[in-house]
């Protein structure tokens, strides 16, 4: 497979890990960090040869999984797992077939960048996790650890840019949420840089941040 920007590494379509047993636990265990996360992960009943099996496919430094996304108006979600022996990491970024290069969402790493995404989701997430076989009543508690109460961040707010009657060409591009983490690369710039007016509207629709 190619993705701009890794046409030397040795990535290759990692959804056939998904049908792992031990995937969404090994795959959540570096959320794993304290005895209160380790309480969460217990649900998903998993064996534990099982669960070292999915790590190491998803550490393999041989064949870097990657994870797609699609979503609205051909743009594409996407997770690499960058496994160099020295300095793994995670990247999260959104791709379109008519841009220059990836909107950057997010990098888990010693150099991790994040928040990537507003969205509240927790009702979502503790469904997926419910379908992935976390017991229904727990489910929503480890949906609110990953998308709230994680270690990685603080939390952050998002705000739409304002138009300002003194910026004229400079005028930002509306519709796509900017953080105040200053940690996340979505903190004052926009999230796909490279990108027209035009395509910045159509990823806003697609995100769901500005009507369409």
């Amino acid at each position: 497979m190619l993705i701009k920007g890794f046409e030397n590494t040795p990535i290759v379509p990692g959804e056939e890990l998904l049908a792992l047993p031990g995937f969404w636990a090994a795959y959540l265990m570096w959320l794993s960090q304290t005895e209160e996360y380790d309480t969460f992960l217990y649900p998903f009943g998993v064996d534990g040869a099982d669960a070292d099996a999915a790590c190491d496919a998803l550490g393999n430094e041989d064949h870097w999984p990657v994870f797609r996304i699609p979503f609205g108006d051909r743009h594409t979600a996407v997770v690499v797992g960058r496994n160099c022996p020295d300095d793994p990491e995670t990247e999260y970024f959104i791709t379109h077939p008519e841009w220059g290069r990836h909107g950057h969402l997010a990098t888990v790493s010693g150099r991790q960048a994040g928040p990537g995404l507003s969205w509240d989701a927790a009702a979502v997430v503790g469904d997926a996790l419910a379908q992935a076989g976390t017991p229904t009543a727990l489910a929503p508690h480890l949906a609110v650890a990953l998308l709230a109460d994680h270690p990685l961040w603080e939390p952050a707010e998002w705000t739409l840019p304002a138009a300002s009657p003194l910026s004229a060409s400079q005028e930002p591009f509306l519709g796509i949420l900017h953080c105040d983490g200053y940690m996340s690369p979505r903190c004052g710039t926009r999230l796909a840089q490279g990108i027209t007016r035009e395509q910045s509207n159509r990823l806003a629709h697609a995100l769901g941040t500005w009507p369409a």
